[in-house]
């Protein structure tokens, strides 16, 4: 990657040290056809990913590398993607994403198990029950901004994973077994792989299938951002108060904005059902919540490609020292500790949201206005 030093030469006490502009100089200026084939070229680098002379590197103590890829890295970039519209995009903070998650994965288990639905037909409706989750919980709370919108939807998570955890009806803590997986579609094989064969021992079918759900995601939110919608979401991040005097919808929009992200989320929650084939409440515990907000931040909130290497680099690095054993945990804490002192706005932010967090009017929603700028000595007070 072309990264360079910034005009200082040397990283300041909240510099980025490194700067990514000159990449996104070349970026703007790049005619079609180059933009196409880095298109082309990243996704066939992703294809090849699960390959063994990559995951010997990357998976070098022994656990499977196909494995880690499709019941970590994908699962946690795809939701990181939904996270990042409702926190980088639209500056709301929502620490109970992992709900819409559960919302997706119990929908496919009650009505797959229950009423023998197929995956296509519940993967459809738990896009739409997790949307409407997101609904039902931002059309009464989100009114309320920063911290209080926090502690709000952090109880939301916690409602949904204590609701199954004793209901009857799914089981309680036992959960529910015997989620059948995606329908084979084909017996098409390349390179000694069944991209289209769904089963229990080959885990890289469950990364393509992610892959296509991550690259639908990312088309989709890329061109709500470039449109109407996203300029009103970066309005509402920058000031909520001055967008609204200029005619700015902005509950309609923060509510499409958590439906979007929820509906991102149920979809994760899906796929994720339907490899493990069976649920528990324990799977949807409030640390997911806090690693998918720590990996938009980690990686530039705001930004498709940051959110995306964020989420890489939170689900990775803690299997890339499992080697350590108890130290691991300690070992990707310090990791993260030394990325945000030497990059403070996140490995790969937008140029807007850099900018807005240099000014310290940027961030989640009031809550950003804590940040101060280089040339401020105290934090604006919180909510003006």
């Amino acid at each position: 990657m072309n990264l360079t030093k910034t005009k200082n030469g040397k990283a300041g006490r909240r510099g980025s040290g490194l700067s990514l502009d000159p990449l996104r100089d070349w970026w703007a200026g790049a005619p079609g056809w180059q933009r196409w084939a880095v298109y082309v070229l990243l996704i066939v680098g992703a294809v090849f990913l699960p390959s063994e002379a990559i995951g010997s590197f990357m998976a070098p103590s022994g656990a499977s590398w196909p494995s880690m890829l499709s019941d970590q890295i994908a699962i946690y970039v795809l939701l990181a993607l939904g996270l990042n519209v409702v926190v980088g995009m639209a500056g709301l903070l929502d620490l109970g994403y992992v709900a819409f998650y559960a919302v997706g994965g119990y929908t496919i288990a009650i009505f797959a198990v229950r009423y023998h639905w197929s995956f296509w037909e519940t993967l459809v409706l738990a896009i739409l029950f997790s949307a409407l989750a997101g609904v039902i919980l931002g059309a009464p709370t989100l009114r309320l901004r920063g911290d209080y919108l926090a502690i709000v939807t952090l109880g939301f998570g916690e409602i949904v994973k204590r609701t199954a955890n004793n209901s009857s009806f799914v089981n309680g803590p036992r959960g529910v077994q015997g989620i059948p997986h995606p329908p084979s579609l084909s017996e098409f094989e390349i390179l000694g792989v069944q991209p289209l064969k769904y089963g229990l021992l080959d885990t890289r079918p469950y990364y393509y299938l992610l892959l296509a759900f991550i690259v639908i995601a990312i088309i989709f939110v890329r061109r709500l951002d470039a449109s109407r919608v996203g300029r009103a979401w970066a309005s509402i991040r920058e000031d909520e108060d001055a967008a609204e005097l200029m005619g700015v919808p902005t509950f309609k929009f923060k509510l499409a904005a958590f439906a979007i992200g929820a509906a991102i989320g149920g979809s994760g929650g899906v796929v994720f059902a339907a490899k493990q084939t069976s649920i528990l409440p324990a799977n949807f515990e409030f640390i997911v919540s806090a690693l998918i907000l720590a990996a938009v931040v980690l990686g530039g909130s705001g930004n498709i490609p940051g959110a995306i290497l964020g989420a890489f680099v939170v689900a990775w690095l803690p299997e890339r020292f499992r080697f350590l054993d108890e130290y691991r945990m300690l070992i990707f804490g310090g990791a993260l500790v030394l990325m945000m002192i030497f990059r403070p706005e996140g490995l790969w932010p937008s140029r807007r949201r850099k900018a807005e967090l240099a000014e310290g009017t940027g961030g989640m929603g009031s809550m950003g206005a804590e940040i101060a700028g280089p040339g401020q000595s105290e934090a604006p007070e919180v909510g003006k």
